[in-house]
């Protein structure tokens, strides 16, 4: 066991290990690693408040994305309003349209037949009054 520790005594290890990275062009470099079981208090509160705010971000653009679609939602139910009472209005003036135009055919239908009309006694085609 004592031969065990000449072999790997301070002195011996440091050479080793610094000649071994000198010779690939590169310095010598003694690494402290230290081994932690978590986060600081201070570290753990900075990442409870980062992660708090970061939260509290994305609530604020979930809020302002819900009122931008409800305006555009309601802004749609206007123009869905307007459309509809357009479209009756059309229906109506169609139907209108579609009354004159019966009428006036109804009316070309009358003259027409007047026009055949003609009296058995006098053969004068009748002509009716037109007051």
């Amino acid at each position: 066991m004592d031969q065990e520790m000449q072999l790997l005594s301070y002195s011996t290890a440091p050479h080793q290990y610094g000649a071994g990275r000198e010779q690939y062009g590169s310095p010598s470099l003694d690494l402290q690693l230290s081994i932690s079981v978590g986060p600081s208090a201070g570290e753990y509160r900075s990442r409870v408040e980062a992660l708090k705010w970061e939260a509290a971000e994305q609530i604020r653009l979930a809020a302002m994305e819900k009122a931008y679609a409800e305006h555009m939602m309601e802004l749609t139910r206007r123009e869905m309003e307007a459309a509809q009472s357009e479209f009756l209005r059309a229906r109506s003036l169609w139907e209108r349209a579609m009354e004159e135009v019966h009428r006036a055919d109804s009316m070309r239908e009358k003259a027409a037949s007047c026009m055949e009309i003609t009296c058995l006694s006098c053969s004068h085609k009748f002509r009716p009054c037109l007051d």
